[in-house]
């Protein structure tokens, strides 16, 4: 009796008690799949230096998880503070016209505020990025309705961000790779361009 009723009425399978269904885990304090690992650099305990060697610069790293936003949009601006101060990269944080830019800022703010209280961090503007990025978070799928009583399924992505803030002043050069100058850009060229060789000539 309830199938036939069901295929009298299509529509009936694309309710909402029945569309809302989902193949990931559910979004709560007690997820088993919400990243640990990074916080326990926070509990590492290193041994004690010596007098000759460079002080190690105290770090603090801190995330937030299960963010409603998709991870790929999220990279942009996790890559926009890195090697920045702390109060450059909020300051920044405030001008971008993104949703994921208000969780960075409250993220970042937090570990600041984490680096004071629990782990002996001075002064608070004495941070910079030390890294940021971002991790794919579960993904709910649900029905939506299509033409002709077709269903098409919808994915509502999440994702979690991660930061360390390190003490002291960040580098000249984040990466690796530091951009050269103009000058040095335009020689560069000038001598790729002279060792240019005709193949089989004289």
């Amino acid at each position: 009796m309830l199938i036939s009723k069901i295929i009298k009425t299509p529509l009936a399978l694309f309710s909402p008690q029945i569309s809302a269904i989902h193949t990931s885990s559910i979004l709560s304090a007690y997820n088993p799949n919400k990243p640990n690992k990074f916080l326990r650099y926070n509990k590492i305990v290193y041994p004690p230096q010596e007098e000759h060697e460079e002080p190690r610069p105290a770090f603090v790293c801190h995330q937030r998880t299960n963010i409603k936003y998709s991870p790929w949009k999220m990279w942009y601006i996790a890559c926009l503070v890195r090697g920045m101060t702390v109060d450059e990269a909020i300051k920044q944080l405030k001008f971008v016209l993104k949703k994921g830019a208000k969780d960075v800022r409250e993220t970042i703010e937090e570990a600041r505020d984490l680096a004071i209280k629990r782990h002996n961090v001075e002064f608070g503007s004495n941070l910079w990025v030390a890294e940021s990025f971002v991790g794919k978070g579960p993904v709910f799928k649900g029905v939506r309705r299509h033409a002709r009583v077709r269903p098409g399924i919808v994915e509502y992505f999440h994702c979690h961000y991660f930061v360390r803030l390190e003490e002291g002043k960040p580098p000249k050069n984040y990466y690796l790779h530091a951009p050269k100058e103009p000058q040095e850009q335009l020689d560069d060229w000038l001598k790729q361009m002279r060792s240019r060789k005709i193949i089989n000539s004289l």
